[in-house]
């Protein structure tokens, strides 16, 4: 387990460890939540490095015939 101090200016820095084991770099945008007792930092992802993660996903869904 791992330990940061909170600055004077409530800032805490991010263990070497857990930065390059989340391959989080300077400039990376982090979520803060804080959930019951605990404070969660979650990546969010560049929309651009999203695109295509979804290529060769299978697009036919089965349909249901039409009442008449």
């Amino acid at each position: 387990m791992l330990a940061v101090t909170v600055s004077p200016k409530f800032q805490v820095v991010i263990p070497q460890v857990v930065r390059e084991q989340l391959q989080i770099e300077a400039g990376h945008k982090l979520q803060v939540i804080a959930y019951e007792n605990r404070i969660e930092f979650l990546r969010i992802e560049n929309p651009q490095a999203l695109r295509g993660f979804l290529s060769g996903i299978a697009t036919d869904v089965p349909r249901e015939g039409d009442r008449v």
